[in-house]
């Protein structure tokens, strides 16, 4: 987050780093665009920000393959827009008191955001022979779970400050973490859940570049719950030959379900 300017209130302007997110997510347009759009030219620190804020969520995006919605999409969201039985959205309210940190857990959101988008299923049209005589019930999908898993920069100095963002789908197994620039190439970066027993069991091993797709043993597939931890180990290469960390743990985080 960028520094606070010296002397100022919360209530003399927005938090910089606010800011700088609803610029990335394109939340802001017309003159306040515009006057963010020339902050970005004029304050190297905000236009970083704005940069990094981008970077942070095209990795997100790097998670699943591109899918062209179906073609009732758009006429869905204008027949939301215009029912009268719309609910009312409350305004939001820009408070600084609930920005601190939200580089923390703008991955989780920003995951669990898209998983909503790729998850809800279309609705399939009823067939106009037939009247079904009692209301059909869709199963809903298991709730996913996401982590922030965040590198040790003492440990590796060299690595980025920025998480690395992890969704767990309990239906398939399916794990998937966006890029995880931690180890070098006499290095493998190994993956372990730690459950309540606190015994670290290997998930597998971390791409050097890109994204990570892994399918989860079945016998570890229980471990992975809410507040479970998601840790990442220096091994030699090709990960640790005894089934425990060997080598230093260098990030972090812990799941959550959404």
């Amino acid at each position: 987050m960028l520094p606070p300017v010296a002397g100022a209130r919360e209530s003399e302007g927005p938090d910089p780093d606010m800011a700088a997110a609803e610029l990335a997510l394109g939340l802001i347009e017309g003159d306040e665009r515009a006057q963010a759009l020339r902050r970005v030219l004029a304050d190297p620190g905000f236009a970083q920000s704005v940069e990094a804020w981008r970077t942070r969520l095209a990795q997100l995006f790097d998670l699943w393959p591109e899918m062209t919605p179906s073609g009732g999409v758009f006429a869905r969201i204008e027949r939301s827009i215009d029912s009268p039985t719309a609910p009312a959205l409350e305004p939001v309210r820009r408070t600084g008191l609930l920005w601190p940190g939200i580089a923390a857990i703008a991955s989780l959101i920003a995951a669990s955001l898209l998983l909503v988008v790729l998850l809800r299923p279309a609705p399939t049209a009823p067939d106009p022979r037939t009247t079904p005589s009692a209301p059909v019930i869709a199963a809903l999908p298991a709730k996913m779970l996401v982590a922030a898993i965040f590198p040790d920069t003492t440990a590796v100095p060299d690595a980025s400050s920025a998480p690395v963002t992890a969704v767990y789908d309990p239906t398939t197994g399916g794990l998937r973490l966006t890029e995880a620039a931690l180890a070098d190439a006499k290095q493998s970066a190994e993956l372990w859940i730690i459950g309540a027993d606190a015994t670290p069991r290997s998930l597998g091993l971390l791409s050097g570049k890109g994204a990570t797709t892994l399918t989860v043993n079945r016998a570890h597939r229980a471990l992975l719950a809410a507040g479970a931890t998601l840790a990442v180990s220096l091994e030699a290469v090709g990960g640790s030959p005894t089934g425990l960390p060997q080598g230093p743990v260098v990030a972090k985080g812990t799941l959550s379900q959404v």
